[in-house]
């Protein structure tokens, strides 16, 4: 495996092609700085819509707690919309198109394939709110008559602070966990989603667990049509945010995705296409979240290594704590950076849990890490697409602290 200091560059010339003048790349300063190259042809369309506008995880801080992040591409945000306007879905790609720039490895178009079985459609029921309704009438009522509104309001200001601080670099956080059914597709989603509400950047997801993954349902997408395997092989460092959101799911708030695969067993991704969509993209947005495959899978251990953080989901289960434990024991061992820029992420599966799980934090929290419970919540547990204003309020408090730690994280590496 290439080492993490050098395969980006490698990469990068890799993409250009030997005899190209090479372009300003976006790992030393902004991305959009430098001599722009002449323009690229639009890319082809998404087959894509838009989900549902749902509220927002937690309100909108005060004006003057929020200071401003610079987009990372397009127009000031004053001047009009955050993101260039994205050519209409075409059925195939044009010749001219940017798979026509890299005649040495695009070699085919993708057909668009829904994100759910049609024939599923019927077995979907209507979303549950996450906490039930008397529930949500008790907090209400506390609201009303506790003394503590005024602190939770400042401790939201303080946080929408933390997530808007501006970067010179596009933050790369991780999301994996050790086994399966840890929850981190649904913790990946809470996070992008949390970074896209309240960063004027754009923000990408990237799925890089191919195995029939849930990312894409977790976020709504309605249709799958371009991968991480087929974006690698397509995109170049000369292309604009324009051209490059052609390949990608659009969503709500600024946000984009790009699947591991359309939905197909058998679907592979292998590191050197996950090094070179990632090299290539990464510029692009202010900060990616990575769904990753379970650990030590190959391409996990790739994304981590690129990563400025990492969230390690695991049950809150006394087996997934005790296997937690010896894994961040076991990191105690490496680069003090790796257990350093590490979150976990303790998530509760069942309205009671079978352990204490303050006695678990405690017990995560002494290898020198960063751990959150994220508790259940009856809209997360019935596995189709987040919305947000359905989420518990603890549920929403819990995914944008988780966000905010990691962010800050991120921001201690380069």
């Amino acid at each position: 495996m290439s080492q993490a200091d050098n395969w980006q560059g490698d990469v990068l010339r890799d993409l250009r092609g030997g005899g190209r003048q090479p372009a300003p790349q976006g790992g030393a300063g902004p991305a959009g700085q430098g001599a722009t190259p002449p323009p690229a042809p639009p890319g082809p369309g998404r087959d894509s819509a838009r989900p549902g506008d749902p509220q927002a995880p937690v309100p909108h801080p005060t004006p003057h707690a929020a200071p401003q992040a610079p987009p990372f591409a397009g127009p000031h945000p004053d001047a009009g919309p955050r993101v260039p306007a994205v050519p209409q879905p075409q059925g195939h790609a044009p010749a001219h198109g940017p798979a026509h720039a890299a005649p040495a490895r695009a070699s085919r178009t993708p057909d668009s394939r829904p994100a759910v079985d049609p024939s599923l459609a019927s077995a979907s029921r209507k979303p549950r709110n996450g906490e039930p309704f008397g529930a949500r009438v008790a907090r209400a009522i506390w609201r009303t008559v506790s003394s503590s509104v005024a602190r939770e309001v400042a401790e939201v200001s303080r946080i929408a602070e933390s997530l808007q601080q501006p970067v010179t670099t596009g933050r790369q956080i991780a999301v994996t966990s050790i086994r399966g059914g840890a929850g981190k597709s649904t913790v990946a989603a809470l996070l992008g989603t949390t970074y896209a509400h309240y960063r004027q950047d754009p923000v990408l997801f990237v799925e890089a667990d191919p195995a029939l993954g849930s990312l894409p349902i977790r976020l709504g997408a309605e249709s799958l049509r371009w991968t991480t395997g087929d974006v690698a092989d397509i995109v170049q460092p000369q292309m604009s945010l324009l051209d490059i959101t052609g390949y990608l799911v659009q969503l709500r708030d600024n946000a984009w995705l790009l699947p591991g695969s359309q939905g197909q067993i058998g679907a592979m991704l292998d590191f050197r296409s996950y090094e070179r969509a990632m090299v290539a993209l990464r510029r692009y947005f202010g900060v990616t979240v990575v769904d990753c495959e379970t650990l030590p899978a190959e391409v996990a251990r790739v994304a981590l290594t690129a990563s400025q953080a990492c969230v390690l989901t695991t049950p809150a289960t006394l087996d997934g704590v005790a296997s937690t434990h010896a894994v961040l024991q076991w990191m105690q061992g490496l680069p003090p950076h790796v257990i350093g820029g590490t979150v976990v992420v303790l998530t509760e599966q069942a309205p009671h849990s079978g352990i204490d799980t303050d006695e678990a934090v405690r017990t995560l929290r002494s290898t020198g890490t960063s751990v959150h419970v994220l508790p259940y919540d009856r809209h997360l547990a019935d596995g189709g697409a987040i919305r947000t204003d359905l989420l518990a309020q603890a549920t929403r408090t819990a995914a944008t602290r988780i966000a905010a730690d990691a962010f800050q994280l991120s921001q201690k590496r380069h």
